[in-house]
Parts: structure tokens; sequence; C-alpha cells
């Protein structure tokens, strides 16, 4: 799974991927108690991917001590989804992946769809 998450970035446009260079792919099994928290969920099978971390348009010179934003992706949720609906596990990958790094540039869901057809 990493390294689908790692072609993916691979695919995006060079403006896309030069701001991505600081960010960590990292994937688990499944989320933390912690990360359901952060985004209201309880039911670690619901959560497939997060971003954690400032977005750029955030970011101030304070930001600079901060430990390196991350994408996580989680194994098993991801797994069970491409179970369920027949979408193909490198799909799944990519809309999650894409998605999270529009977490990181702060774009709009809007803007996420469009960065994900222009990939």
């Amino acid at each position: 799974m990493q390294h689908i998450a790692e072609r993916v970035i691979a695919t995006l446009p060079e403006r896309f991927r030069e701001q991505l260079g600081r960010v960590v792919l990292q994937v688990e099994d499944f989320a933390t108690g912690e990360q359901l928290a952060s985004v209201d969920l309880q039911d670690r099978w619901h959560l497939s991917g997060l971003y954690e971390g400032v977005p750029l348009p955030d970011r101030s010179i304070w930001s600079s001590g901060d430990m390196p934003p991350r994408i996580w992706l989680f194994r098993q949720p991801l797994i069970a989804e491409m179970r369920e609906t027949g979408v193909g596990l490198e799909e799944l990958v990519r809309h999650v992946v894409i998605h999270e790094a529009g977490h990181h540039f702060g774009f709009s869901d809007d803007d996420m769809h469009a960065l994900e057809d222009e990939a």
C-alpha cells in the first residue's frame, strides 16, 4: 500500500509534488483512538485516511519546529471498502491520498476533485 501511495504522489503535477516533499506517508492497519476522535468518529472501520499537520495556507514562520505533516492510510478499512464496493485497491488508495493531500494544500472538496481528475 505504501508503494501505491508513493506512485500516486509521483503522478501529481510537479507544482504539487514539490509541496508534498516533506509530507510523510504512513500506513497502519487502523487509526488510533485519538485519530478517530480528531475527526469525530468512533468506529475504526470508518476511517481509511487522515491528514495530520498544518495546511500550507495556515503555516507561519512559527511552524518551523513542528513535526512534518503526515498522510495516514489505514489498511484494513481500505481493504474492507475494496471488498464491499468492488473498487480496486489502487483506485481507493489514489482517491484517499489525493483527498488527504488536498487538506495539506487547504483545498475545498471541489478543488480536490479537480486535482484527482488532473492526476
